[in-house]
């Protein structure tokens, strides 16, 4: 195919990708100010915060996952016309996503005791404790806004989320600033202003999205066509069979990484500080590329829904293409610049080279990512969740965890090790992902 072909496939995919793209990078940019600003206190702090989003990151995205199930079903609706249909969806998923928090909540909350037992030093668990239990409490406004979010990028709206986004960022640094340092006459909390700050402007981020579900017109308009009696043991079902599937899928893939920051952290503090500095840089650029994703579902559902197959496999395709560009310009930037993003973080000498060692492994595997994050999130727009399930537990717990440790202990690379592991699982699922969706699409293409 000719470059000719794909460039309005591009322009679509972008117009709903980049507020997307921004609504991502605000939610990854949270967890990036906490840590910028956390770890200026010092390299214990920094190793407890990171300790902590380890085991936070798991909660937070099995939520998104599982909220996530209503877009493919919303857009399909969409696609064909089916308002009524979109609507009743957003009421089911409602109910739904309320059980999952009530059970999510419970689990973490029963995770957070157990931290002590970890193998983390005893300064690490204890900054980690007084900054898990705060921001924990976050993840129920946040799976509002979530459950919203994903409902508007469903009919096609991504720009509300965006606005809404970006202004509880802003709070949130600015929250920061004042509750971690004791600004404007507040006491100085340290790790514990981080997490109060979080909690607040993810409370104003799902009380926002939940007042212009009453005051637009573009959403009074689904609330309206609400039928009489919504919720249904169907719906409820389609709902669960793609939302379960999902969030496992994702929960797969950052369990490797929580269980790859709890391997780094058996090597020290200074070891585990580095890596989460590689990773805080690493998930700004995921969840980035997130947006391209979540465009390619959009697009892909839409084209599905209305039957237009060739139109489905052009704009998951192009969804691949724009994923590979926005990361591979991202890990050019990671190598040229390897040796001086660790001193936004950090000015500790023994923390410096280890997290520039690790930025340049992690600036390899970027295609990976694009390429398996664009394919994997195009199959979800067709409705396709289970087989992902089973090549993301084969990527990254058959191929990405055992490597990790074998890299990183049994060869004595240390960190290094670890995200070589980390890479080669990657690179197993972007081929594994990219294959099926073209095959799904061929056989759709040759059913016309």
């Amino acid at each position: 195919m000719r470059l000719e072909e794909y460039i309005p496939f591009y322009k679509r995919n972008l117009k709903v990708a980049v507020p997307v793209m921004v609504t991502q990078a605000g939610q990854v940019a949270v967890q990036l100010a906490d840590n910028i600003m956390v770890g200026h206190l010092g390299a214990a702090q920094l190793a407890g915060v990171s300790f902590a989003n380890a085991i936070l990151m798991m909660g937070f995205v099995f939520a998104i996952g599982f909220c996530q199930g209503l877009t493919p079903v919303v857009g399909q609706c969409y696609g064909r016309g089916d308002r009524v249909g979109a609507a009743a969806m957003l009421c089911n998923s409602a109910l739904l996503n309320s059980i999952m928090t009530a059970a999510l909540m419970a689990v973490m909350t029963t995770a957070g005791f157990l931290m002590d037992r970890m193998g983390q030093e005893e300064a690490v668990a204890g900054y980690a404790k007084e900054y898990y239990f705060v921001t924990l409490a976050s993840f129920v406004p946040m799976i509002l806004f979530f459950n919203a979010r994903f409902f508007s990028e469903g009919i096609g709206n991504t720009k509300n989320a965006m606005w809404i986004t970006v202004t509880s960022n802003l709070m949130n640094i600015f929250l920061n600033w004042v509750l971690i340092y004791g600004k404007l006459g507040a006491p100085a909390i340290g790790v514990a202003g981080a997490a109060y700050a979080t909690l607040i402007s993810r409370l104003f981020a799902g009380i926002a999205f939940l007042f212009l579900f009453f005051t637009l017109k573009e959403y009074k308009e689904y609330v309206r066509l609400v039928p009489g009696h919504p919720v249904s043991g169907a719906r409820l079902r389609t709902l669960f069979a793609l939302s379960l599937p999902i969030s496992l899928q994702s929960l797969l893939e950052v369990t490797a990484f929580s269980m790859a920051a709890v391997m780094v952290g058996w090597m020290g503090r200074y070891d585990l500080a580095a890596h989460q500095i590689a990773q805080n840089i690493s998930s700004l650029s995921f969840m980035i590329a997130t947006g391209i994703g979540a465009a390619a579902t959009i697009r892909v559902s839409h084209q599905y829904g209305s039957g237009r197959y060739y139109e489905t496999f052009m704009a998951g395709k192009a969804s691949v293409h724009i994923s590979v560009a926005f990361m591979g310009l991202c890990g050019i930037v990671f190598v040229a610049f390897h040796r001086l993003i660790p001193l936004l973080y950090t000015s500790d000498p023994t923390v410096i080279p280890i997290a520039s060692r690790i930025i340049l492994i992690m600036a390899m595997y970027q295609i990976f990512d694009a390429v398996q994050l664009a394919s994997v999130s195009s199959l979800r727009g067709l409705k396709d969740t289970k087989v992902p399930l089973l090549f993301a537990a084969l990527s990254y717990y058959a191929v990405c965890l055992p490597s990790a440790w074998f890299f990183g202990f049994f060869l004595g690379l240390g960190p290094e090790g670890v995200w070589t592991g980390l890479l080669l699982g990657l690179a197993f699922a972007a081929v594994l992902f990219y294959t099926r969706f073209v095959k799904i699409c061929r056989r759709l293409i040759k059913s016309l």
